[in-house]
């Protein structure tokens, strides 16, 4: 495993006051933001958080109400009344930034459509251009007369865009944290006019970081660092050992319900697990496109007695989840259209609850499985390898309390919230320091 990059990490945060620019929030999905912005908070970083779209209806985690920075929305479509008026003010008070933005970004929209002229029409990337412009245009306005050090942007898709205009029209620098689709289903131009610009690029895997080095060298050398998602192991610490409920296992697995999870795979394994003679029940928990797919799909290998589509739930349900699991699977892929995972947050968690895991080494994931050490890992698309290790997992108390053991002693030392937070803070440090001096 590559060694992290050297980061020194200061005492306190002394003055940084970041604008967290994000693409919702609250987001039951993104526990990795809400835990970053809760570790940087305690190390005394003010922040102010930034979502592009509005709030998503539905559970939200109780750890929110431990976030104290404010909540601004974006979106033009709910806010327009307001967007222009400040639009308006961030245009006159600095007309000649606003208005090189602005042309900048009519110019990046026609050569888009030159170079891509079956891409999407022109008057809808006009339009999200415009929109953008507006978001970034109405942030300025917010963060006129406040004392941001800088603006942090979580996707390098919509959320770094508003930050590179936003960053155009006020000047203030800009990192951003890269994870997974962002980085591997976007076009290659965006992605390059937002990493050139950034003062640092943050990632979540060292695969990650191989991958936009070798495809981005001039715009990430010398400014790319892996940052893993950190967790609170606290909650997790008491968890017991487990083992399966007499008579009856319990395969887990807490994703959405996407292609690159895998699902159907997993669905497939426990058919095949079912046809072995092993008594067991799959919970997964999660919401997605796919959900009425797998439903047609379990009901059609017989198993809508073994199979639960629990839905998106509280993360204070997911962790009661964890406790009453025999097994935590995730038998991730590469989707058609290239996306993929990082390392999801789910392993961490099933980690730091004592479950076994069992999952594939796509992307990142080998940085915190290692297989036959921390859990077990099976080749993508396989369902009968993925079946076998499940099983071995379910027939061995002792595989079970060796792969546990091995895989929670990764997480201290690699990725607990307060080192993650610790090596996050020395890098807006080492921005803001740098940007004094210039």
């Amino acid at each position: 495993m590559q060694r992290d990059a050297p980061l020194r990490v200061g005492e306190s945060a002394g003055r940084l006051a970041i604008a967290y620019i994000v693409k919702a929030w609250p987001r039951l999905s993104e526990t990795f933001i809400l835990n970053e912005i809760v570790g940087l908070e305690r190390r005394g970083v003010s922040i102010c958080i930034f979502s592009v779209k509005d709030p998503n209806p539905g559970p939200i985690h109780d750890s929110v109400a431990l976030v104290r920075a404010n909540v601004t929305y974006l979106s033009p479509r709910s806010h327009w009344k307001s967007a222009l008026p400040a639009n308006f003010r961030s245009l006159r008070r600095r007309p000649g930034r606003y208005l090189r933005t602005l042309f900048m970004a009519i110019v990046k929209v026609l050569s888009h459509r030159r170079r891509h002229p079956n891409s999407s029409p022109l008057g809808l990337r006009a339009l999200a251009a415009l929109r953008h412009l507006l978001e970034a245009g109405y942030l300025a306005d917010v963060l006129f007369g406040q004392a941001a050090t800088h603006l942090h942007a979580h996707f390098a898709s919509s959320p770094a865009l508003v930050a590179l205009l936003t960053s155009r029209i006020t000047g203030l620098p800009y990192t951003l944290t890269a994870h997974a689709k962002d980085i591997y289903v976007s076009h290659p131009d965006d992605l390059r006019a937002k990493f050139r610009e950034a003062r640092a690029v943050v990632t979540c895997t060292e695969y990650n970081r191989q991958h936009l080095l070798s495809r981005y060298p001039r715009e990430c050398g010398g400014k790319l660092f892996r940052v893993y998602h950190g967790l609170d192991l606290a909650p997790f610490r008491c968890a017991p050992s487990h083992t399966p409920e007499p008579g009856e296992a319990v395969i887990l697995s807490v994703a959405r319900l996407v292609e690159k999870k895998g699902l159907d795979d997993l669905l497939a394994a426990v058919d095949i697990l079912r046809l072995r003679g092993r008594r067991l029940r799959l919970e997964i928990i999660g919401t997605g496109p796919l959900r009425e797919r797998l439903k047609a799909q379990a009901t059609h290998l017989g198993l809508d007695d073994r199979v639960r589509l629990l839905g998106a739930q509280p993360y204070e349900a997911v962790c009661l989840a964890y406790r009453r699991a025999s097994v935590f699977a995730l038998p991730c892929r590469v989707a058609a259209d290239g996306d993929r995972d990082g390392i999801p947050n789910v392993l961490l968690e099933a980690v730091a609850s004592g479950v076994p895991v069992v999952s594939t080494p796509v992307s990142g994931v080998p940085e915190l499985i290692e297989c036959d050490r921390s859990g077990l890992l099976v080749e993508p698309n396989n369902p009968v390898m993925l079946a076998d290790a499940l099983d071995r997992i379910l027939e061995s108390p002792e595989l079970r309390a060796r792969l546990t053991e091995a895989a929670r002693a990764k997480l201290d030392p690699h990725f607990s919230l307060d080192y993650c937070s610790a090596r996050l803070l020395a890098l807006f440090q080492a921005v803001h320091v740098h940007e004094a001096a210039g």
